[in-house]
Protein backbone atom coordinates (compact mmCIF):
# COMPACT_ATOMS: atom_id res chain seq x y z
CA UNK A 1 0.00 0.00 0.00
CA UNK A 2 1.18 3.57 -0.88
CA UNK A 3 1.19 6.23 1.08
CA UNK A 4 -0.38 9.28 -0.52
CA UNK A 5 1.25 12.86 0.26
CA UNK A 6 0.40 15.99 -1.24
CA UNK A 7 2.99 15.76 -3.76
CA UNK A 8 1.05 12.53 -5.06
CA UNK A 9 -1.29 14.95 -6.82
CA UNK A 10 0.28 17.32 -9.56
CA UNK A 11 -2.12 20.41 -9.08
CA UNK A 12 -1.29 21.08 -5.73
CA UNK A 13 2.51 22.75 -5.64
CA UNK A 14 4.73 23.91 -2.68
CA UNK A 15 2.10 22.56 -0.41
CA UNK A 16 4.96 20.37 1.73
CA UNK A 17 5.24 22.42 4.89
CA UNK A 18 1.87 21.42 5.17
CA UNK A 19 2.22 17.68 5.22
CA UNK A 20 5.43 18.35 7.07
CA UNK A 21 2.84 20.80 10.07
CA UNK A 22 0.73 17.45 9.79
CA UNK A 23 3.00 14.69 10.39
CA UNK A 24 4.15 17.36 13.43
CA UNK A 25 1.19 17.60 14.64
CA UNK A 26 0.10 14.23 14.41
CA UNK A 27 3.79 12.98 16.51
CA UNK A 28 2.89 15.50 19.20
CA UNK A 29 1.38 13.05 21.27
CA UNK A 30 -0.66 15.24 23.63
CA UNK A 31 -2.25 13.32 26.54
CA UNK A 32 -5.36 14.80 28.28
CA UNK A 33 -3.63 17.45 30.18
CA UNK A 34 -4.15 20.22 31.05
CA UNK A 35 -7.39 20.56 29.13
CA UNK A 36 -7.90 23.15 27.19
CA UNK A 37 -10.44 24.47 24.95
CA UNK A 38 -10.10 26.47 21.40
CA UNK A 39 -12.82 29.46 20.96
CA UNK A 40 -13.03 31.52 17.65
CA UNK A 41 -13.41 34.95 18.91
CA UNK A 42 -14.03 36.89 15.71
CA UNK A 43 -13.98 36.20 12.03
CA UNK A 44 -10.12 36.60 12.17
CA UNK A 45 -8.97 35.68 15.62
CA UNK A 46 -9.23 32.67 18.01
CA UNK A 47 -8.43 32.33 21.92
CA UNK A 48 -7.20 29.44 23.65
CA UNK A 49 -7.77 28.29 27.30
CA UNK A 50 -5.89 26.10 29.30
CA UNK A 51 -7.37 25.08 32.83
CA UNK A 52 -3.84 25.60 34.69
CA UNK A 53 -5.50 25.67 38.23
CA UNK A 54 -2.20 25.56 41.13
CA UNK A 55 0.03 26.68 38.32
CA UNK A 56 1.86 30.59 38.50
CA UNK A 57 2.43 32.79 35.60
CA UNK A 58 6.38 32.09 36.67
CA UNK A 59 5.71 28.34 36.51
CA UNK A 60 4.10 28.90 33.16
CA UNK A 61 5.80 29.78 29.71
CA UNK A 62 5.16 30.69 26.08
CA UNK A 63 7.11 30.25 23.16
CA UNK A 64 6.48 29.93 19.82
CA UNK A 65 9.27 27.58 17.98
CA UNK A 66 9.00 26.98 13.84
CA UNK A 67 5.19 28.08 14.03
CA UNK A 68 4.36 26.32 16.90
CA UNK A 69 2.54 27.58 19.75
CA UNK A 70 4.44 25.63 22.58
CA UNK A 71 3.03 25.92 26.37
CA UNK A 72 5.13 24.54 29.29
CA UNK A 73 4.23 24.54 32.97
CA UNK A 74 6.41 23.71 35.57
CA UNK A 75 5.69 23.86 39.32
CA UNK A 76 7.91 24.03 41.86
CA UNK A 77 8.53 21.96 44.94
CA UNK A 78 7.07 23.68 48.18
CA UNK A 79 6.37 20.49 50.12
CA UNK A 80 9.28 20.71 52.61
CA UNK A 81 7.23 20.55 55.73
CA UNK A 82 4.04 18.91 54.55
CA UNK A 83 2.55 16.18 55.59
CA UNK A 84 -0.02 14.72 52.83
CA UNK A 85 -2.89 11.96 54.24
CA UNK A 86 -3.88 11.91 50.93
CA UNK A 87 -2.48 13.44 47.57
CA UNK A 88 -5.35 13.30 44.60
CA UNK A 89 -3.64 16.75 42.94
CA UNK A 90 -0.61 16.29 41.03
CA UNK A 91 1.99 18.83 40.57
CA UNK A 92 3.20 17.66 37.26
CA UNK A 93 4.92 19.49 34.42
CA UNK A 94 3.21 19.65 30.72
CA UNK A 95 3.63 21.33 27.70
CA UNK A 96 1.08 21.13 24.86
CA UNK A 97 1.51 21.97 21.38
CA UNK A 98 -1.02 24.08 18.79
CA UNK A 99 0.71 23.85 15.39
CA UNK A 100 -0.14 27.77 13.60
CA UNK A 101 -0.92 28.67 10.09
CA UNK A 102 1.01 30.62 8.17
CA UNK A 103 -0.28 34.50 8.78
CA UNK A 104 -1.20 33.72 12.58
CA UNK A 105 0.83 35.58 15.18
CA UNK A 106 0.31 35.21 19.12
CA UNK A 107 -1.47 37.87 20.85
CA UNK A 108 -1.61 38.65 24.62
CA UNK A 109 -1.67 35.39 27.03
CA UNK A 110 -3.98 35.98 30.28
CA UNK A 111 -3.87 34.26 33.69
CA UNK A 112 -7.29 34.27 35.50
CA UNK A 113 -8.89 31.99 37.86
CA UNK A 114 -6.74 29.30 37.42
CA UNK A 115 -7.15 29.94 33.22
CA UNK A 116 -4.53 30.80 30.60
CA UNK A 117 -5.87 32.28 28.20
CA UNK A 118 -3.86 32.91 24.72
CA UNK A 119 -5.05 35.12 21.50
CA UNK A 120 -3.77 34.56 18.18
CA UNK A 121 -5.12 37.17 15.31
CA UNK A 122 -5.30 35.71 11.85
CA UNK A 123 -3.73 38.27 9.34
CA UNK A 124 -5.89 38.43 6.10
CA UNK A 125 -3.86 38.14 3.27
CA UNK A 126 -4.32 40.47 0.32
CA UNK A 127 -5.81 39.40 -3.20
CA UNK A 128 -2.95 39.94 -5.94
CA UNK A 129 -3.23 39.22 -9.57
CA UNK A 130 -0.10 38.80 -11.40
CA UNK A 131 -0.20 38.84 -14.88
CA UNK A 132 3.03 37.26 -16.51
CA UNK A 133 5.00 38.38 -19.65
CA UNK A 134 5.81 35.74 -22.32
CA UNK A 135 8.72 35.59 -23.56
CA UNK A 136 9.96 34.53 -27.40
CA UNK A 137 12.46 32.15 -27.36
Amino acid sequence: MTKLTLGSYPHMLGFEQLERALERTAKSGNEGYPPYNIEQTSECSYRITLAVAGFKEEDLSITVEDRQLVIRGKQGDDEEGRIFLHRGIAARQFQRSFVLAEGVEVGDALMENGLLHVDLERSRPEAVVQTIHIRKG
